[in-house]
């Protein structure tokens, strides 16, 4: 299977997103509403639906970047919130992408890399985040027993991409998942060292 830009416009052409949420993920809401400084440059790779994008623009943080390798979730995005800047929607390969943000997010770009791309993801996200950055979000804490993606993945497994790059701030079981996801997710702060 091949994980190019057509396989994922298809997904979103033919509603094939079980990972999509319909909203943002309790976990990064819950994140956002602790930032305070509002001019912080984020980025949310693979950012699907992008539902924290839309949540962080809302909320005062206009320096906010979505990148995905298909145009069809960046549209949707643009459809919800039509005042979201259009050079701030980036459809490219996050592995192409140049530039420097302050905060990463996280939310299920992860787990659709295959195994073998996840170290070179880890390196990417340090190579694209200024000096002390944080790179936070959610991570799946359980293995899928269909063929991916989504790829499961354990606290163990992270480390030994991460803990070689940042800080661990915060590596822990989130508290307040989504439903259906409740003892399936990691929540973590990674600091750029």
């Amino acid at each position: 299977m091949k994980l190019d830009q057509e396989y994922w416009a298809s997904r979103y052409r033919e509603q094939r997103t079980g990972w999509d949420l319909g909203q943002i993920s309790p976990p990064i809401k819950d994140y956002i509403d602790q930032l305070e400084d509002k001019s912080l440059k984020i980025l949310i790779p693979g950012s699907g639906n992008a539902y924290e994008a839309e949540y962080l623009f809302l909320n005062g943080f206009k320096n906010v970047f979505v990148i995905d390798i298909a145009q069809e979730p960046l549209n949707n995005l643009k459809e919800r919130v039509p005042s979201f800047p259009e050079e701030n929607l980036l459809c490219k390969d996050f592995f192409d992408l140049e530039g420097h943000f302050d905060l990463i997010l996280e939310q299920t770009f992860f787990c659709a890399l295959p195994v073998e791309k996840r170290n070179d993801f880890a390196i990417k996200t340090k190579s694209l985040l200024n000096y002390e950055g944080r790179f936070a979000g959610v991570l799946f804490e359980r293995e899928f027993l269909a063929e991916g993606p989504p790829f499961g993945g354990t606290r163990k497994e992270y480390l030994t991409y991460f803990e070689p790059l940042y800080k661990i701030e915060v590596l822990e079981t989130c508290y307040n998942s989504f439903p259906a996801r409740q003892g399936t997710e990691l929540f973590f702060i990674f600091k750029k060292i």
